[in-house]
């Protein structure tokens, strides 16, 4: 059986002038405004390639959990950034970099990159971008 999620958008107006609104059904982000400022001209506020950063750290971080429980570790925490770059002039997202800290008890630096390497490979949202994807992983403590 599928699990479906739904999302919505709304644009008023001319790109540079318009703006709009994003909502998701579970009401996590309700009517929340963006525009062009926002997401060409580092306004304040939000913007897809911000949401793909977000969707993106939160399902490694789970995917990564994933593969060290597989291994026989449990994540005291997990900490993952995601940078989206989006090529201005292509219109493109063309890379994301993701930066992971976790605090792993028992696990050595080389495992826990591995670990990361196959969540990188394996989470859903990687599967999904085109984009070149990069990691960097620290194991503390």
């Amino acid at each position: 059986m599928s699990i479906e999620n739904t999302a919505s958008a709304q644009w008023k107006g001319s790109l540079k002038e318009g703006g709009g609104s994003l909502s998701t059904g579970s009401g996590a982000l309700k009517e929340t405004p963006y525009d062009f400022r926002r997401r060409f001209e580092g306004a304040e506020g939000t913007n897809p390639e911000e949401l793909i950063g977000a969707a993106h750290a939160g399902c490694f971080s789970m995917a990564l959990s994933l593969v060290l429980g597989e291994a026989g570790y449990t994540a005291d925490s997990i900490d993952t950034q995601a940078k989206v770059t989006l090529d201005p002039d292509s219109l493109t997202v063309t890379d994301v970099h993701l930066t992971t800290v976790g605090r792993v008890p028992g696990a050595d630096q080389a495992a826990f990159e591995e670990a990361a390497n196959g969540a990188k490979e394996n989470c859903p949202i990687s599967k999904l971008l085109t984009a070149r994807i990069t990691l960097e992983a620290k194991l503390e403590g």
